[in-house]
């Protein structure tokens, strides 16, 4: 283990990576109480408030929690990655499993609950897609995704319009990157253009099943079509 005191910069960076180290060799391990923070602050040659924040910046990582009026115990020996980290990791056909599952039951939502200003919106997100047909491959798969989003928006859930608004960036990337390797749109500007008029007349209508059916069949092959059947 790394002894001696710390350099004068970054103090709170160099704290906590320190005390990382010290839970990944094992000297505090899961469920282990860590010293004091005056005793910390001692060992590493600096303050308290430096070692505070410090301990901060782990339970952000995941690595610690702080149990009122007990301390500071050790959760995990590797720090806890984010969402957003993950979704960049992951490959497109698993994010596009999870985008299936959200979308067809955000559709579900948006039949039973769009308003007529949902309705408008939709409206207007499909023939932006039907105006970006002339565009590039980038500007469709925009469009592509504003329609998509448009529908999780009518479903009134923060939560189901969060996790959309998360895969987007490695939608975006894997759509366009897919279109680029097998040309779908050579003959067909207006790729599954029935497809999504399909899916705002199911939502437009109130009909839940529709719009589940529409929704899935549209979604269910990523590889041998964008964002939709062949309509």
């Amino acid at each position: 283990m790394e002894t001696g005191p710390l350099r004068p910069s970054p103090l709170v960076e160099q704290a906590a990576a320190r005390l990382r180290a010290r839970i990944a060799d094992g000297t505090w391990p899961v469920g282990a109480k860590l010293p004091g923070e005056t005793t910390l602050a001692k060992e590493l040659g600096v303050g308290r408030s430096t070692v505070r924040e410090a301990l901060r910046a782990l339970a952000g990582a995941g690595l610690v929690r702080p149990r009122q009026g007990a301390g500071v115990f050790v959760t995990a020996t590797a720090p806890v990655e984010d969402f957003p980290a993950q979704l960049r990791r992951a490959a497109v056909t698993d994010v596009y499993e999870v985008r299936i599952a959200v979308e067809v039951h955000a559709a579900r939502l948006a039949a039973r609950r769009r308003t007529d200003e949902d309705v408008t919106a939709l409206r207007a997100a499909l023939q932006a897609r039907r105006a970006a047909a002339a565009a590039d491959d980038q500007t469709f798969v925009d469009a592509d995704i504003a329609f998509h989003a448009a529908v999780v928006a009518a479903a009134h859930n923060v939560v189901l319009s969060g996790l959309f608004a998360q895969f987007t960036p490695v939608l975006r990337k894997g759509l366009t990157e897919l279109l680029a390797l097998t040309g779908l749109r050579a003959d067909d500007p207006n790729h599954a253009d029935e497809a999504h008029e399909a899916i705002l007349r199911a939502v437009a209508d109130g009909d839940a099943e529709a719009a589940v059916a529409v929704v899935t069949e549209e979604l269910e092959d990523p590889f041998g079509q964008l964002g939709g059947g062949e309509g």
